[in-house]
């Protein structure tokens, strides 16, 4: 029997649960857990906040650890290697999305912790194809994250051709956001964050923003107008857009990876004489994450993590609800 921890119920705290865990199909790696990266998603899946929950549930996605047996078709990886594994578990490989590389976009991609157990838990079980292993020298201990946190906000610095002549913000410097001031710090690009905590301000400016402006101000974000080519949005509350939108340079782009607790608003007047636009984004192909965390390790980018044991799971995710993180959480045994 798998130990692990589990939700028993609609938004219940975690409390100790085994599974017996299935045989591994032919495609597919079982990894033994060491660590596992607490994301925002763990808890909407807890509160069943989008509808697809089934308990008891065992949380995590961000998984890190050695594989300890592959099936009869595995020759991508071998036990002992160290890999890690993010919001899919699986996908079709034979729609036209796996077959161009997009296999996110595929609609019959498995996610890890959607009618399955995920990895709060000893051993989970993958296809290979949406295992990636981790490149020489990066730390296990803080890698987690980036399997779902960070390809989210590196994979449309992919997408859109982000060079290091772009001007780009950041809405919402937490979990997400101080991830992508990281990479675009890598980039080269110029970077603006914006934030409602003016006592960040320097602790974001160390990290690598040029310039931090407050969300609440009103003056100081219109005297940012036309000036972004990119706006990373990484928050899930509802704010003025129509403000943000006229920050955008034109052919500029906001960028939602958060998601908005109620419907978007905004005028399209603005957007049409300058061809702006509004898009989003999930997670990342493995291929993507593969070179995330390649340019992860040559930049030595790590997220900055609060290590926590898996029996004080409900203290770190009750620091998450509270926004006391800084800036996620990882979980090991």
């Amino acid at each position: 029997m798998i130990k692990a921890y589990a939700a028993t119920d609609l938004g219940a705290k975690l409390t100790p649960f085994e599974f017996e865990l299935p045989s591994i199909q032919p495609d597919e790696v079982c990894i033994a857990v060491d660590y596992c990266g607490l994301c925002h998603s763990d808890l909407s899946m807890i509160n069943n906040d989008w509808g697809v929950t089934q308990y008891p549930l065992v949380p995590g996605h961000e998984v890190v650890g050695k594989v300890v047996e592959k099936g009869e078709a595995v020759t991508t990886f071998e036990v002992g290697d160290v890999v890690g594994l993010g919001w899919h578990c699986g996908y079709c490989n034979h729609c036209q999305y796996c077959e161009d590389g997009d296999k996110n976009l595929c609609a019959e991609a498995q996610g890890t912790i959607v009618q399955r157990h995920g990895g709060f838990a000893e051993k989970v079980v993958a296809q290979a194809q949406s295992v990636v292993k981790l490149p020489h020298g990066m730390n296990p201990a803080t890698a987690g994250p980036l399997f779902c946190g960070g390809i989210t906000v590196f994979n449309p610095l992919l997408q859109f051709d982000i060079s290091p002549l772009s001007k780009v913000a950041v809405i919402g410097v937490g979990g997400l956001g101080h991830l992508a001031i990281k990479f675009l710090k890598a980039f080269g690009c110029e970077i603006t964050a914006f934030s409602h905590s003016p006592k960040k301000t320097q602790a974001l400016l160390d990290m690598g923003a040029h310039h931090v402006l407050n969300t609440n101000d009103a003056e100081a974000v219109a005297q940012a107008s036309g000036r972004f080519d990119l706006i990373l949005c990484t928050i899930n509350v509802t704010m003025n857009w129509d403000a943000f939108i006229t920050t955008l340079a034109p052919k500029g782009r906001l960028h939602f990876l958060g998601v908005p607790l109620e419907p978007l608003s905004f005028d399209l007047t603005p957007m049409l004489f300058k061809q702006l636009a509004v898009s989003s984004s999930p997670v990342g192909s493995p291929a993507n994450i593969a070179k995330m965390l390649e340019f992860a390790a040559l930049h030595q980018i790590e997220p900055i993590v609060e290590s926590f044991h898996f029996d004080q799971v409900n203290e770190a995710i009750e620091k998450m609800e509270k926004g006391e993180l800084r800036y996620r959480a990882v979980l090991h045994f």
